[in-house]
């Protein structure tokens, strides 16, 4: 699977990177020569205008105007599909999944390359960096789908036995600690979003999760990581589809880290920015 390919933004880049660059190249390796040539010629001759004015003034050294666009916009095509594959790539945050620590309408920022650097369009890792953590958010290929990106916590490593019983989760036969903080109600576009806000505590790190008492109770399902996969949970744990419905996320569906919301803007808030959201960190 790291191997297919995906028609995304990044092959979109891509391919934009690759033709404008050759335009260029073919241009500079066949054409540009004999511009050059024929702008000496012309000058030697001292070829004029009625006005006066050198030919030179008139572009006989100019590329054609698709080589000339094509020069301008390779390096910012270039620029901009390095930074996504190996550095930060943005995404948006669609639904209520990942309620409280996400909302609908965040615009977040992915670190591409904490857990190693792929091959943009064939996401082959070339270079090992390091590995995903239990608690981390992660944004990665949905299974079912791989052109669409998902974001969920990652919960269950491999190896692990994961239990989700009576809304209680257990990994490896131990139960995760969770304490109740206050009522959550939801704003905007997630405003249908209530329930009680908990703390869940693993891996020596505490994140919030919503909790719907009155909602359905789902019977008790047990699941075995397999090596190089993942088991993923939203924070919203009544209103996600995840690992419970669609099962495991092979290690190379990641795309990386969420680590901060750099906006937020959701049209059911009257269409504006919320600024007190920008610049917070995931976790």
């Amino acid at each position: 699977m790291n191997s297919e390919f995906h028609w995304d933004f990044a092959a979109i880049l891509l391919t934009l990177s690759v033709v404008s660059g050759a335009i260029w190249l073919i241009d500079a390796v066949f054409f540009a020569r004999a511009r050059r040539v024929q702008l000496a010629e012309k000058r030697k001759a001292g070829d004029r205008n009625e006005e006066g004015e050198s030919e030179h003034e008139y572009g006989y050294d100019r590329p054609p105007l698709l080589v000339d666009y094509a020069k301008s916009f390779f390096p910012i095509f270039f620029i901009v599909l390095l930074l996504r594959s190996f550095l930060v790539e943005p995404f948006r945050i669609p639904s209520g999944s990942m309620n409280p620590t996400l909302l609908i309408g965040d615009f977040i920022l992915v670190n591409k390359y904490e857990y190693g650097i792929r091959l943009p369009v064939l996401n082959k890792k070339i270079v090992e960096l390091g590995q995903p953590k239990r608690g981390d958010v992660v944004v990665f290929r949905y299974p079912e789908n791989p052109a669409l990106p998902f974001i969920k916590r990652l919960v269950g490593m491999p190896g692990d036995h994961i239990t989700y019983d009576r809304k209680k989760l257990y990994i490896n036969g131990e139960e995760i600690g969770r304490t109740r903080l206050d009522t959550y109600r939801g704003v905007c576009s997630g405003s249908s979003e209530v329930g009680a806000r908990l703390n869940e505590a693993f891996s020596g790190q505490t994140h919030q999760i919503l909790h719907k008492p009155t909602m359905y109770q789902p019977p008790r399902r047990e699941w075995k990581v397999p090596e190089g996969q993942y088991f993923v949970l939203g924070d919203n744990r009544d209103n996600s589809k995840d690992s419970r419905v669609w099962g495991m996320v092979p290690n190379e569906n990641l795309i990386g880290r969420a680590f901060m919301i750099w906006m937020n803007w959701d049209w059911e808030c009257s269409g504006w920015i919320t600024w007190g959201r920008i610049g917070d960190s995931i976790k």
